[in-house]
């Protein structure tokens, strides 16, 4: 397998990448820009990554630049330090047979197009050549790129079948772009959805953090359930639908500004409240505490998130059970809310919620109250703490976060205003 090196990489600036090419230009090898960067630069867009190809071996390219380091040099991946850059130069290659449905088992170095058509999209195969400032394209990129097409290069079924997260990255570039992806590569897709279990959770989690923020959120969130891909992903989560409804998907409904992304925790947490009913007068949305553990437990399974990322996904659901439950929420319940990590996060899936019909004349209640409740102080200090407690005779045990729950909510709504008085509900408290 091809090693991957475990450090981000720097920026890459044209003008470092362009000294690479041209010093192994100079000393008589071929090197163009490769792949996205020139995918880029054609759309009008800026590129992150700029990659050079060559059909200089691994060891020379070692030897012709000062500073660089193997991350795959068998499969002919260098890494070269150029100014403040770090450019990445692959030489030419044609990919054996791959194992895994991820890397190929071994490469032999190879021409310009063969290595073109062992890559996975034809507007991913092309090439720039910057001295003479042509483009090199032997996969028909350039007309894709016009056509607005996202294809695979020779046989869909094979590209897929070499690396199952091209299917994800379909998804990925058509939502990125804005593209269709071409009919035998979306019947691909369908077909091998499937393949998608044989990904490592990481893997696929990465891909979500990169198509599932604005603007192509939405895109993404509809060709992954259209394509099948979706209920292979979440398949841990009970009863996940093999097709979304657009129209009372709570994910599709977040309000979010172009400039803020709802990240991988606010998509999960909209998938996990979960929705029952035929239509928006009988939904019931099942959320409980055992439902949100078992939902988080679900989606760190299918995507191996953070214990952070699980904690913020739970505590965002959770913190949506008082609200909802048939008992409207106390004033303390409300501001304990706002005062919460996630409650931004927890307000967007509540106002989606509305969107689709589901809670929405209880959230059209709390809407003005939030916000108002908002302008003031909703985390104010205890006016006691646990040391006062033991301090007053208190024996140290489950009854301490009790009392001590019941006093603060007592001092949100305005029942308490000092200490004395809140120490007098601990004694009325230990006595029950």
């Amino acid at each position: 397998m091809i090693p991957t090196d475990p450090r981000p990489r720097l920026p890459c600036k044209p003008e470092d990448a362009l000294a690479v090419l041209k010093r192994l230009r100079d000393s008589g090898f071929i090197a163009y820009f490769a792949g996205g960067c020139v995918r880029d630069s054609l759309l009008g867009l800026e590129a992150k990554d700029w990659d050079v190809a060559t059909d200089a071996p691994p060891n020379r390219v070692r030897e012709l630049f000062i500073s660089t380091q193997a991350v795959g040099a068998a499969f002919g991946v260098i890494l070269v330090r150029s100014g403040k850059s770090v450019v990445e130069v692959a030489t030419f290659r044609a990919d054996g047979v791959y194992e895994d449905g991820r890397r190929p088992g071994s490469v032999r170095f190879t021409s310009a197009e063969e290595d073109a058509r062992r890559r996975d999209f034809t507007i991913n195969g092309l090439f720039l050549d910057p001295i003479e400032n042509r483009v090199i394209d032997y996969v028909g990129g350039r007309e894709d790129l016009a056509a607005r097409k996202v294809r695979a290069i020779g046989s869909p079924a094979e590209r897929f079948g070499e690396d199952h997260l091209r299917l994800l990255r379909a998804v990925r570039f058509a939502a990125r772009f804005g593209f269709e992806i071409e009919p035998f590569t979306t019947e691909a897709i369908r077909s091998l959805a499937p393949r998608v279990k044989g990904i490592s959770p990481e893997r696929i989690a990465d891909e979500l953090r990169l198509m599932l923020t604005p603007p192509t959120r939405g895109a993404a969130w509809t060709l992954l359930w259209d394509l099948g891909l979706a209920a292979e992903i979440f398949r841990f989560l009970p009863k996940v639908p093999r097709q979304i409804d657009s129209s009372r998907s709570i994910f599709l409904n977040l309000a979010i500004g172009e400039s803020i992304s709802p990240g991988l925790c606010l998509a999960g947490a909209a998938l996990c409240v979960r929705i029952q009913g035929e239509s928006p007068a009988d939904a019931l949305m099942l959320l409980a505490k055992t439902e949100v553990s078992r939902s988080v437990r679900a989606m760190r399974q299918a995507l191996r998130i953070s214990n952070e990322e699980s904690d913020e996904m739970a505590e965002t659901l959770a913190s949506l059970v008082p609200l909802l439950q048939s008992t409207p929420p106390s004033l303390a319940q409300k501001k304990r809310f706002l005062a919460g990590r996630t409650s931004r996060s927890a307000r967007l899936l509540l106002d989606a919620m509305a969107r689709v019909d589901l809670h929405r004349a209880r959230i059209d209640q709390l809407r003005p109250d939030l916000t108002e409740l908002n302008k003031g102080d909703v985390t104010p200090v205890p006016l006691v703490n646990g040391d006062d407690l033991t301090s007053a005779g208190f024996r140290p045990g489950p009854e301490y976060k009790r009392i001590l729950d019941a006093i603060y909510d007592a001092q949100l709504e305005g029942r308490l205003i000092t200490k004395d008085e809140a120490m007098k509900l601990a004694a009325q408290l230990k006595a029950m």
